[in-house]
């Protein structure tokens, strides 16, 4: 039960903070990409040895693949990670609400007249495939070693800042399924219309990054003898 109320909390976190603080500095590069990178950081080092940290159904979907977590869990991951997603979002609801600013879109992922490149819909979804790949790889690479366990929290937060500084500008940047649906449930409208994409974009990206590390990293026993 502690990890998954570790992945409700670190979810919460990220959304809050992640989102919040795009609203806040008007989407801002880079302090948005940091807000999200930090917010990886900060949690890493606080629930990895709970949880994994995984505050991402992608996430959690490679770990399932690499068969490093059993599908209960997986479940129960994914669901932990949505409802914190909603807290964090509810939470920044409340707080936007009380202010002159508005709740205006709560930090919600988009394309077409949503994004401020107005990209299309096969544009967002090359994009976010892209990103989360490189994302999910990167964890992939830098969990597969414990020699690197000291650095982890630290590399991921890195990479995932990375990859919003090129998604920002495009479609908000999603790479995490469960981030991008509470944004447009409580927005409701065209983000809710278009976050189908944020869902499946991002765990498509995830299973190609998996099996990609998979091929690339696996073993070659003829090489050994």
């Amino acid at each position: 039960m502690k990890k998954y109320i570790a992945e409700f909390v670190g979810t919460m976190v990220l959304v809050l903070f992640g989102t919040g603080i795009a609203v806040l500095s008007g989407g801002n590069l880079l302090v948005t990409s940091l807000a999200f990178g930090l917010s990886i950081v900060a949690m890493a080092y606080v629930i990895g040895d709970v949880s994994g940290c995984h505050l991402n159904p992608a996430v959690s979907l490679a770990m399932l693949l690499q068969k490093k977590q059993t599908p209960k869990d997986f479940c129960f991951y994914v669901l932990a990670q949505v409802l914190g997603a909603l807290a964090g979002t509810t939470i920044l609801f409340a707080i936007l609400s009380e202010t002159n600013m508005g709740t205006i879109t709560l930090g919600a992922n988009g394309f077409g007249d949503l994004s401020i490149t107005n990209i299309s819909l096969l544009g967002a979804l090359i994009t976010e495939v892209v990103l989360t790949f490189v994302f999910i790889y990167t964890i992939l690479g830098v969990t597969s070693d414990e020699k690197y366990s000291k650095v982890a929290g630290i590399v991921i937060g890195l990479s995932l800042t990375f990859v919003h500084l090129l998604g920002i500008p495009l479609t908000g940047t999603s790479v995490n399924p469960a981030r991008s649906l509470a944004p447009a449930i409580f927005t409701g409208g065209l983000a809710l219309q278009q976050v189908w994409l944020f869902i499946v974009a991002p765990l498509v990206g995830s299973v190609i990054a998996t099996y990609t590390f998979m091929y690339l990293n696996k073993e070659d026993k003829k090489s050994k003898k």
